[in-house]
């Protein structure tokens, strides 16, 4: 019997692809009217040179591992405990800086000064853009008197806490919120299920997984051998990993549910 929900946080409950595009297209623009360039194509610019880099520092192994990606890197402090993180603290004002300067660049700009300005800019953007899917508060309010709920994150502990910060609505609904980066490995690792299961005293048959991600949240959860439920928001192709359900919009949770009563 299903006691407890365990939910994603990023493109499942908060929309985070729509906060970093919505912060990329303010500040590119913000870039257009002083240099009159495309702000599509600065963006476009700016993205893959911020992966480029990204891939390219000592770091990368963690942040792949933790589940913290080249846009997060964009606007996290990552004051985080840990030597990674101390790492990470110490790249990342550079990053922005360069991945910024370089994407001017490509658009032959040539602007370090401007391209440390849109490096600051990006995150204070990004901050003022928290993005909830329309559904989430409903359909947590519904589950959360039948149903214990967790949050289970991969990512920065810092960063995850900015987000949840600026989305102070979210927190109360959740009993235990599990972030990879506290706990010392993401998802898909089965450790941090174990350890968000064990957190709530259940077995893995009394969860269920939510998540927007195959490779993280759904592979994670099947290794545990618990049942998941991939949202998928945007009809995209099914990789090899299988989901117990797939859903297109939170509110199919609930028939779901009932059936496994």
């Amino acid at each position: 019997m299903i006691k407890a929900v365990f939910f994603d946080l990023d493109d499942t409950l908060l929309w985070d692809h729509k906060s970093i595009s919505e912060a990329f297209k303010a500040t590119c623009r913000y870039a257009g009217e002083k240099y009159n360039i495309n702000p599509e194509k600065l963006e476009e610019a700016v993205r893959a040179s911020a992966q480029e880099l990204y891939a390219s520092y000592e770091t990368y192994d963690f942040t792949k591992m933790i589940g913290i990606n080249p846009f997060e890197g964009l606007w996290g402090n990552f004051s985080d405990e840990g030597p990674e993180f101390a790492k990470m603290k110490e790249i990342v004002p550079g990053y922005r800086k360069e991945a910024w300067t370089k994407g001017l660049l490509k658009l032959g700009v040539d602007d370090p000064v401007f391209g440390g300005e849109l490096g600051e800019r990006f995150p204070l953007e990004r901050k003022n853009s928290p993005f909830l899917y329309e559904e989430t508060f409903q359909v947590l309010e519904e589950l959360k008197g039948e149903y214990r709920l967790l949050l289970l994150t991969n990512g920065s502990p810092n960063l995850q806490n900015t987000k949840l910060a600026i989305t102070p609505e979210l927190v109360p609904y959740f009993e235990q919120i599990v972030i990879s980066g506290a706990f010392g490995r993401g998802k898909p690792d089965a450790s941090i299920f174990e350890h968000a299961l064990s957190l709530m005293g259940l077995n893995s048959d009394e969860a269920i997984m939510v998540g927007d991600n195959l490779m993280t949240d759904i592979l994670g959860a099947s290794r545990v051998g618990m049942k998941s439920v991939w949202i998928n928001r945007h009809d995209k192709e099914r990789n090899e990993v299988v989901p117990t359900y797939e859903i297109s919009h939170l509110e199919q949770l609930f028939p779901i549910l009932n059936d496994l009563k």
